[in-house]
């Protein structure tokens, strides 16, 4: 075992025993060096990678908001790892659809079923009347429907789908404008996306779990078909 793995290792068990929590904060660097015998360079790589993986934040100095704190930030470090792996094409578009099927609609379905309507759904229509502006450019058209389907994932109660969803729709983020060209009509499609999104909200503010999860799957689906962005193939109907 590496010596910074140490760390990480003592960290995992310290947070799953309760001896640290959200918003505390590490030991100083010479005292998990000495408390684990290794190096405190070991302790500064170890901090790093409980940085990248969004378990802590760091500021430097010597004040009272310095050193490493416990937080909870799953998203950003999921995204980063998604892009890489996008990035080296890995991960077939089909088999991110399929994904995004399979969760999305799950959370559909399970918001419809349990939603109490009012105020819930508040995020999510805010959103749809953002993108009713006929002026949106595609790519803040996306930005748009990227945190809509996270506020949607969100309802269903789930904070790891909803980390995940939210690390996914970021990632593919330039994929889903790199696409907007291969459309015949993009003012066409953004007038039947809206029209989705409402379907899609209306049969979760109604609870009907079936209709919100088959809505969800029709509207993924048939996007990715219209922008040819993976193989027929690969994402089946």
């Amino acid at each position: 075992m590496k010596n910074y793995e140490l760390v990480l290792h003592r960290v995992e068990a310290d947070l799953a025993a309760g001896r640290l929590r959200l918003g505390g904060r590490l030991p100083g660097e010479r005292s998990l060096a000495e408390q684990l015998g290794i190096s405190r360079p070991s302790v500064r790589e170890a901090v790093r990678v409980l940085e990248a993986m969004g378990v802590v934040r760091t500021a430097t100095g010597s004040g009272p908001d310095s050193g490493a704190v416990i937080v909870a930030e799953p998203a950003s470090p999921l995204t980063a790892l998604l892009r890489l792996h996008l990035a080296t094409n890995h991960l077939p578009m089909g088999d991110i659809v399929q994904t995004r099927v399979l969760l999305e609609s799950w959370a559909a379905h399970e918001a419809a079923s349990t939603i109490a309507p009012e105020g819930k759904l508040a995020v999510a229509e805010e959103l749809l009347d953002r993108m009713d502006d006929a002026g949106l450019t595609p790519e803040e058209f996306h930005l748009l429907d990227a945190e809509f389907h996270v506020a949607l994932a969100a309802l269903a109660g789930n904070v790891l789908i909803a980390a995940v969803m939210s690390s996914l729709r970021s990632a593919i983020h330039g994929y889903v404008l790199a696409a907007v060209p291969n459309l015949p009509d993009w003012d066409a499609t953004a007038i039947g996306l809206r029209s989705e999104h409402r379907a899609i909200v209306g049969a979760i503010r109604t609870g009907q779990p079936e209709l919100a999860a088959d809505l969800v799957t029709q509207h993924i689906e048939g996007f990715y078909r219209a922008a040819r962005v993976s193989p027929a193939a690969d994402v089946q109907p």
